[in-house]
């Protein structure tokens, strides 16, 4: 209990700082929330201690937002959404539902690879965590030099041995459409060809489900988002311990691209009411004492510049000072479409 009245403390203080922009406004703030985390209620709570600002939150889906948003047009009383995947939130962008916003604070803390492209109005969705794309391995059955890329996950090597859940999930479609930015367009769909070829069984489950086949021995080697492992490392559970003894992490491509990461972002809503209170939360989010939060409530990677990781599971993994892919993940958007194509074609579900 001490711990977490010092944790709203800290994120309070940090709240102050992007204060006096809302001051003028109704101290409220509506979200529109993907994240369903309970670690999150710091957040809010240090944002209301800090600022007075009452915040009032709707949860569901990325999906379930993007249509509650469009069916509510200028009546929506949204005014900011907080999404999980970079590739729905692009979605959500191309259908006009963020409006751009300016913030030196938030140039100034997030890089420009996390964020929208911008435009002369502004920005319109900025990253405030990231989560790498790792590799699980069994190293009973596969060397770690056999996955050090995801180019090496097509290798016929492999056959047999991958896992992945389903090929149209946001997670996998923004790693996907990543690839194939960097590959192109025919190396990228032969690529998603040679996964399919060395698939062990038909994508099915979640992320931590793939990690747990590959220690079950129904796979040699899966697809994950790092938080989904560190969790498991972090657990006390005895199958939990047992499924982390059996099991290994690459980050890929450290000697290439670098390894993909998605992020957890948010918008300010395009009909926002209380549009400075949303910038203001925004702000706060991206300052030291949130994103040490993120890392440390719920073992994702900070994404402003200069925060240190302190978070076991995640060293454990070797996360603490890892080669990020410099494809902008707003050049995501562009490639959805067309990787979903190829994924039809080479039969990927």
């Amino acid at each position: 209990m001490q711990t977490t009245r010092y944790i709203v403390t800290a994120l309070a203080a940090a709240a102050t700082l992007s204060f006096s922009a809302a001051q003028a406004q109704d101290k409220v703030l509506n979200i529109y929330s993907a994240r369903h985390y309970q670690t999150d209620e710091a957040l809010y709570n240090g944002f209301t201690q800090a600022t007075g600002i009452k915040i009032n939150r709707v949860e569901a889906d990325d999906a379930g937002i993007i249509s509650r948003l469009r069916a509510e047009g200028a009546a929506s009383p949204a005014d900011i959404v907080l999404m999980v995947d970079a590739a729905r939130m692009a979605a959500a962008d191309a259908q006009g539902l963020f409006q751009p916003i300016k913030s030196k604070k938030l140039d100034d803390a997030i890089p420009a690879t996390l964020r929208a492209a911008p435009t002369a109005d502004g920005v319109t969705w900025t990253g405030f965590s990231t989560r790498a794309r790792v590799v699980v391995f069994d190293p009973a059955r596969v060397k770690a030099e056999d996955v050090a890329t995801y180019e090496q996950l097509a290798d016929p090597k492999l056959k047999g041995l991958l896992c992945t859940r389903t090929g149209s999930h946001p997670y996998n479609m923004s790693l996907f459409a990543t690839v194939v930015e960097r590959l192109g367009d025919q190396k990228g769909e032969e690529w998603l060809k040679g996964l399919v070829a060395n698939q062990a069984r038909a994508p099915k489950g979640g992320d931590t489900d793939q990690i747990r086949a590959v220690a079950s021995g129904e796979c040699g080697v899966a697809i994950a988002n790092s938080y989904y492992m560190a969790r498991i490392l972090k657990s006390d559970k005895p199958e939990d311990k047992a499924v982390a003894e059996k099991v290994r992490v690459v980050f890929p491509n450290q000697g290439t691209s670098g390894t993909h990461v998605n992020i957890a972002g948010a918008a300010v809503a395009k009909h926002a009411k209380n549009r400075d209170n949303a910038v203001a939360f925004m702000e706060y989010l991206a300052s030291p004492a949130a994103q040490q939060y993120f890392a440390d409530g719920n073992n994702e990677f900070a994404a402003a510049k200069g925060v240190k990781l302190d978070n076991p599971a995640l060293k454990a993994m070797g996360g603490e000072d890892f080669k990020l892919e410099t494809v902008p993940l707003a050049a995501v958007a562009k490639n959805l479409t067309k990787v979903q194509q190829m994924l039809d074609r080479v039969g990927y579900k």
